[in-house]
């Protein structure tokens, strides 16, 4: 619940920011939380989740959210920036006993007005499918916990598939389920399929077929999230132990790996093209990797706690037209950018097409991408050219990005070039000359990959001075407060020992696995705003507005620019007024 108005306080509540595209406004009518409005005590509890499906209904008015409180799970009609959300009249309500919804994922692919699949995954290890339309519970997979007795951390359907279902879990173990077969009155016996560094995976040994149809054993300590590629070829991993690992999927190979600065890896999300993964944990860093180069490319530093969900903003991108410079990357990079954000498409089209004539100006690219975390913090970040393509003459045209370095390598570098997510092509990015010339290889990564990570040299981090007042003064205003160590003491500690049985920290820092912080660039937030009272769990990029969502249980969308009616605004001080005359 916020305060209005911009405020000079650390403190206070921010209800609005600004960005180049405009002001950004939080609509309090929009708000969705319990019934009664009343914050939730979150002391101990999961996280609070969102998910969105939109069900193509007749009406215009087709999305639907989900989200988790404590032992409840609300099911409602989203009305976006265009109307007042009615929290007396949830399509479903659910309240658990004895156990709590962790997360959840509607399939998109089989969604109508008449029928939506939800998974729910819960804290004692069970899944459960779920119609809220029709208010049926159809199917519950490890009802006996005989698969999996820890926590569900993360699920979601496998892109393209009605009946396939990935699960993550507290122990660090993944099962793939397909929702027409039964998980047996046994517990599951399992056979090696592959088997790699810090990885394994088992197929069940059954004379029927039977649930889980593989289970994945990925790294140390607790699998904390997942995410599939654009194209649903590959798998993002992050875990307790601090590293990111990404498969391909069909195939169940390591297509590479990256190690945090410090501590667990708690979130991760691909850039719309598949190019880019973005992670976030315990370091209180954004680090951006290169799928095409495996590869550190930037660290974003803005948060004073750890960062609880990182997204990418598909609906956001930067065309500029800039002074002539050679570009490296195929027609078809460029026409991967047309896919981002349906507001803009038209005018991205129009300037990316201008390419193809002779006396054109080539096009300067920004990538969008925010995260939130357990400092109460919105960040919102830019990844520009000059941090992708750093062998490049900087354009003169540029929207501004403030990064802490500048990069002058030579022009001209060499290398392998390895196929994106997307289907397109990228030439490798040039690695710091302060790190090894040797690749790191991991069992089932492929040799492409890593000699398209070794590169021409670049220089040194230009601004370093300024650098070390900064890691000086983040470490003085580090709060772990907000972190979920502090309410549970016990299992904290258990994850640090889980942490430190394999990986020696002091042995991958300064290794491609874990550039040191001078060694890449270091990206500032555009903004950094304070916008909740407890630890923000959720943020979801939509078309019309940005949605997130602390632990108290409240569910915020922020209008984007030039999206929200303006009666809206006229109307929005009035409403948010009876709705504390209601509490009082």
């Amino acid at each position: 619940m916020a305060t209005e108005g911009g405020g000079k306080e650390m403190n206070e509540i921010k209800t609005q920011f600004t960005t180049r595209e405009g002001l950004y406004k939080l609509l309090p009518h929009s708000e969705y939380s319990r019934p009664n409005r009343v914050p939730f005590n979150s002391q101990g509890s999961n996280p609070v989740r969102v998910s969105f499906v939109n069900l193509n209904d007749q009406s215009g008015n087709g999305d639907r959210l989900c989200f988790n409180v404590g032992r409840e799970l609300y099911f409602y009609i989203y009305k976006g920036v265009r109307k007042a959300a009615d929290l007396s009249k949830p399509i479903d309500k659910r309240i658990y006993k004895g156990t709590q919804p962790t997360c959840h994922d509607f399939n998109h692919l089989t969604a109508t007005a008449e029928s939506v699949s939800l998974l729910v995954g819960f804290s004692a290890g069970q899944v459960q499918l779920i119609d809220p339309i029709k208010k049926e519970t159809s199917k519950l997979f490890n009802e006996e916990r005989l698969i999996d007795k820890s926590r569900v951390t993360c699920v979601k359907w496998v892109p393209g598939s009605e009946s396939l279902f990935l699960v993550a879990h507290s122990s660090g173990n993944m099962y793939l389920y397909n929702v027409e077969h039964t998980c047996g009155t046994t517990a599951p016996h399992y056979q090696l399929l592959k088997q790699g560094e810090s990885f394994a995976v088992h197929t069940c040994k059954s004379k029927s077929t039977r649930n889980p149809l593989l289970k994945w054993t990925v790294g140390e300590g607790a699998l904390n999230e997942f995410a599939f590629s654009p194209d649903g070829k590959f798998l993002a991993c992050v875990s307790q132990d601090g590293f990111l690992r990404v498969f391909n999927f069909d195939s169940v190979e390591l297509h590479g790996t990256m190690k945090s600065y410090f501590g667990g890896l708690l979130c991760v999300c691909w850039s719309p093209d598949g190019k880019y993964i973005v992670t976030g944990g315990e370091d209180d860093l954004v680090t951006v990797w290169s799928f095409v180069d495996c590869r550190v490319i930037a660290r974003g530093h803005g948060h004073k706690s750890w960062v609880s969900v990182v997204a990418f903003d598909p609906y956001t991108t930067s065309v500029e037209e800039g002074d002539p410079m050679e570009f490296s990357g195929s027609d078809e990079d460029f026409q991967d950018l047309l896919h981002f954000g349906r507001d803009r498409a038209n005018s991205t089209q129009s300037r990316l097409s201008k390419r193809n004539s002779t006396d054109s100006r080539p096009v300067s690219v920004t990538y969008r991408f925010g995260s939130v975390g357990q400092d109460t913090q919105l960040c919102l970040w830019d990844l520009t050219e000059d941090i992708l393509f750093p062998h490049q003459p900087l354009s003169r045209a540029r929207t501004h990005t403030n990064v802490m370095n500048a990069t002058s390598p030579p022009a001209g570098s060499n290398g392998n070039s390895v196929t994106t997510p997307g289907n397109s092509v990228l030439p490798p990015l040039p690695r710091s000359n302060s790190l090894p010339h040797s690749a790191v290889s991991n069992a089932g990564s492929k040799s492409s990959v890593m000699d398209g990570a070794i590169a021409s040299g670049v220089s040194k981090f230009a601004t370093l001075s300024l650098h070390d007042r900064k890691e000086r003064h983040h470490e003085k205003d580090h709060k772990r407060n907000h972190s979920m160590g502090h309410i549970s003491s016990k299992s904290s500690d258990k994850l640090n020992l889980v942490t430190k049985t394999k990986t020696d920290p002091a042995k991958t820092l300064g290794t491609p696995l874990c550039p040191r912080m001078e060694d890449v660039p270091l990206l500032e937030p555009l903004i950094c705003k304070k916008i909740a009272h407890e630890r923000l769990t959720v943020l979801i990029f939509l078309e019309d507005c940005i949605v997130t969502a602390c632990q108290e249980g409240f569910i915020c969308t922020w209008g984007r620019p030039g999206k929200v009616p303006a009666e809206h605004f006229c109307r929005q001080e009035d409403r948010m007024q009876g709705v504390l005359q209601d509490q009082n």
